[in-house]
């Protein structure tokens, strides 16, 4: 079984295969903190799992919009905004009332796990609620999650 992890605490995502750890890397979480409020820009906490994948084969630093290449390719440079580029892992919530449902619904606030190009913030909170993380991890992620896989999200990983 495998299990993604983000330790909010750490800025650390991590993913383990049948208990042993497979996967490390920094991250960025919401710059409100966390919580699952919609329209809050904070991260959400608790039970998840990758409801899709999207991605597949697109070069580093491909720019997505609404889960769809614009055929821009971050390159390193600033940019204006905040882009989600390489890979996406939309997230679902499984717990009811906590992150699944109305008013705290994680996919339906499209909450994301992703590329980014902001690197330079990464292992400090900045995003406005998804998970962001090196446009190489999100694309070496890729190779290890698949849908439906669980994630923790928290202050602390649980175990």
């Amino acid at each position: 079984m495998r299990l993604v992890k983000v330790d909010a605490d750490k800025q650390e995502l991590s993913v383990r295969e049948d208990g042993v750890e497979v996967f490390r890397c920094p991250v960025s979480t919401g710059k409100a903190g966390l919580g699952c409020e919609e329209g809050s820009g904070k991260t959400p906490v608790g039970w998840h799992r990758v409801a899709q994948v999207i991605g597949h084969g697109a070069a580093h630093g491909t720019r997505f919009s609404s889960r769809e290449p614009t055929g821009e390719i971050w390159t390193g440079g600033p940019v204006d905004g905040d882009w989600i580029t390489t890979r996406i892992f939309w997230l679902e919530g499984l717990e009811p009332g906590v992150n699944k449902g109305p008013g705290v619904d994680t996919y339906e606030r499209y909450i994301y796990l992703h590329g980014t190009a902001r690197e330079d913030e990464l292992g400090s909170p900045g995003s406005h609620g998804c998970v962001r993380m090196s446009n190489a991890d999100a694309a070496r992620l890729s190779e290890i999650v698949q849908e439906g896989d669980p994630v923790w999200i928290g202050p602390r990983c649980a175990t």
